[in-house]
């Protein structure tokens, strides 16, 4: 019988990748070039705009389906952790009337960083491709 925490891990993950998924869709919809060069607006290389987009896209993906959910969280988190750092911390948690806070980044990291250290078995293809690992 599956418990009921895999369940809630499930939904965790399947917000993640969503969430993550449609970011990344539209970073790459808006231009790649686009998205490395507002990396170096706020003063971050641009080479890493297209590893963010890269790493929301098939990450988000990733996750829906179940494959490399720890280490792809743990991707997520630190991609959480330096859009807090560089963007959104100077806005404050709730933002400043002109720009979001950084409360559904510390929402999405802790998703992440709950993923990222429990895993997500519950319908992942990892867990059909490798069998599931016990604790």
């Amino acid at each position: 019988m599956v418990q009921k925490y895999e369940w809630a891990l499930l939904i965790l993950r399947m917000v993640l990748g969503l969430t993550f998924l449609i970011h990344g869709i539209a970073k790459f919809q808006m231009g790649l070039g686009n998205v490395a060069g507002w990396f170096e607006s706020i003063g971050v290389v641009g080479v890493l705009g297209y590893i963010v987009a890269f790493i929301e896209l098939t990450g988000g993906a990733a996750l829906i389906l179940g494959l490399g959910t720890r280490m792809i969280s743990a991707l997520l988190a630190f991609v959480m952790l330096g859009a807090i750092f560089t963007v959104k911390l100077p806005a404050g948690f709730m933002g400043n009337g002109q720009t979001a806070g950084y409360e559904l980044d510390v929402a999405l990291l802790s998703i992440a960083i709950a993923l990222c250290l429990s895993g997500s078995r519950l319908f992942a293809l990892d867990n059909k491709w490798f069998g599931s690992p016990k604790n």
